[in-house]
């Protein structure tokens, strides 16, 4: 059952997960991989780990998305490890609360997951982080609504500093907004693609068309096609992600024919 918090009770919670058992915990030297060579091989292998990294819906359409790519990032960084999700008040009113067997579906084990509610986006900022500088946790993912004078380049360089000094992977969902100077290591935009129907024309795997908008390491732009397989807990990529447009030089009805002089034929 998912665990819910005001930003209050945070504090008490985190001082108990440092005497938790960390067997399954993760090798923090190495990276979060994506499962997908296309994607992991200009990253070096995947994002740092003790790192902030952003994440923003192309349009508030595309929510849902760039909701569903960070809580796959989240099963893929975090093991078994606690996960805490910051969450704005407002966000419920607007995209809807979390839906623990939406994320079950995706993978992510509801019991595993803290979500910590918090009224305004100050109280995001502060609960988001406290939790970041938690060692014990597998992953934090903070997620403000909007706009927001306080979403500034020394709010986002104290969540990296966090991440840094704890190994802590973060990741700062941005739902109705526009970028802004920051010192997040990567920063990524997220569009909804339609899933492909499976065999026996069962529901496809969730699709995400990514762009990688920023990278501190100097990465250009680039962009990706990619599905999420939870069995297999990974991306893998989309195949004929161009080929949602259907080939042109083929029709599938009757036409009409064209006599030699270019009228048309009865």
């Amino acid at each position: 059952m998912l665990q819910t918090l005001k930003s209050q009770a945070l504090s008490a919670l985190l001082e108990t997960l440092p005497h938790m058992g960390r067997a399954a915990a993760p090798d923090e030297s190495m990276r979060i991989s994506f499962g997908v060579d296309a994607l992991d091989d200009p990253l070096s292998g995947g994002l740092t780990r003790g790192a902030l990294h952003e994440v923003f819906a192309a349009g508030e359409a595309d929510s849902p998305a760039a909701t569903g790519f960070v809580a796959a990032m989240a099963i893929l960084a975090a093991g078994t490890r606690p996960i805490v999700w910051v969450r704005q008040d407002f966000a419920d009113a607007e995209c809807g609360r979390l839906y623990p067997p939406g994320l079950a579906e995706l993978g992510l084990e509801p019991a595993q997951l803290v979500l910590v509610r918090a009224r305004d986006g100050l109280g995001v900022l502060k609960a988001g982080a406290e939790a970041a500088r938690c060692p014990a946790l597998g992953v934090v993912l903070i997620e403000p609504w909007g706009e927001h004078r306080l979403m500034d380049l020394t709010a986002s360089r104290r969540l990296a500093l966090a991440a840094a000094c704890s190994g802590t992977p973060t990741f700062l969902l941005r739902i109705a907004a526009e970028p802004a100077p920051s010192a997040a290591d990567t920063r990524w935009r997220v569009r909804t693609l339609p899933s492909q129907a499976l065999e026996a024309n069962a529901p496809g795997h969730p699709a995400f068309a990514l762009r990688l908008v920023r990278h501190r390491g100097g990465l250009g732009e680039r962009e990706w096609c990619v599905e999420w397989n939870r069995d297999k807990r990974c991306f893998q990529e989309r195949r004929e992600h161009r080929g949602l447009q259907r080939d042109r030089t083929q029709v599938s009805r009757p036409v009409v024919s064209v006599s030699d002089d270019g009228s048309l034929a009865a």
